[in-house]
């Protein structure tokens, strides 16, 4: 907090101007230009004196600024929370291998793009002035490289965050399907679990584990673009639509591989925007929840 001492007082005003109006003016004048630049102010009325040489004016600045880092910002669903989050006025760090995306778009010229693997990042660097962590790693193949690229890539990740001491951590993980434990026991599922747990662990109540299911929208492949959206809206619709009905069946394996509704890659990033601004979200979110924190963010 500054203290500003106003300039001494006029020792004979002008006689349209009494010293109680003059005084009045000159510091609601100050408010008001102050107010209308986004500063907040506050005033010591008992310190204001009849000649105004020690009448004190607290100003505080009230500035919040929010700098998120998006592990894996080029792909399918970290590209999407780089854009929701460039919109919405917050600063986008994106760390991915492949670095800035070859794809047009005005956003893309808003994110500072830095090429790089996890596991041998500069995070004095990545991490500089980060207010939260976006971690949208994960990927399939053999079950040692879904290991590491869903568990210890996370898990490298999040202690650096903790380290660097970042206060929030956002995991984009996997909806399990209902699925029987054998399947559950792959490298994708564990890994992606061992991940959720070391986030839950190093932020308690602040980090953030997001599990949707089949994610659609408009994906970019090797500059070609695949509308999984055709697939997945109008599905989404017709499981949502049936939902009560198809209800009691949850209860039977895998039941959810058919039943459980997909979620749109912008409704994943809105959630993740609802999670960056409201402190009181943290935890693990269901799709239901995805869906809801989403809708937050659009009202």
């Amino acid at each position: 907090m500054t203290s500003f001492l106003c300039l001494p007082a006029i020792s004979t005003p002008p006689p349209t101007l009494t010293r109680a109006s003059f005084r009045g003016r000159s510091i609601t004048h100050f408010q008001n230009r102050l107010c209308r630049i986004g500063v907040k102010c506050s005033y010591a009325e008992a310190g204001v004196v009849d000649d105004l040489k020690s009448a004190p004016i607290d100003v505080v600045a009230d500035v919040k600024s929010e700098r998120v880092v998006v592990l894996g910002g080029s792909g399918f669903v970290g590209s999407a929370i780089c854009k929701a989050a460039v919109t919405k006025g917050i600063e986008v760090v994106s760390l991915s291998r492949s670095g800035r995306p070859t794809y047009p778009g005005s956003w893309v010229d808003q994110v500072t793009w830095i090429p790089g693997d996890v596991f041998y990042a500069n995070w004095d660097e990545v991490l500089v002035g980060a207010t939260a962590v976006v971690s949208t790693l994960g990927g399939f193949g053999s079950d040692e490289q879904m290991q590491r690229i869903n568990g210890e890539a996370n898990v490298v990740a999040v202690g650096a965050a903790k380290d660097f001491g970042i206060p929030k951590f956002i995991l984009i993980s996997v909806h399990d399907y209902n699925l029987p434990s054998f399947l559950l026991s792959s490298g994708y599922f564990t890994g992606k679990r061992k991940a959720e747990s070391e986030v839950l662990s190093k932020y308690p109540n602040s980090g953030v584990v997001l599990r949707p299911g089949f994610i659609y929208g408009k994906r970019k492949v090797d500059g070609f673009e695949i509308p999984l959206d055709l697939i997945g809206k109008p599905l989404e619709r017709i499981l949502s639509a049936t939902e009560s009905f198809t209800k009691p069946l949850s209860y039977l394996p895998a039941s959810d591989l058919l039943l459980v509704p997909p979620v749109s890659v912008d409704d994943v990033a809105l959630a993740v925007i609802n999670s960056l601004t409201d402190d009181d979200f943290f935890g693990i979110f269901t799709i239901e929840q995805i869906k809801e924190a989403a809708a937050k963010v659009k009202a």
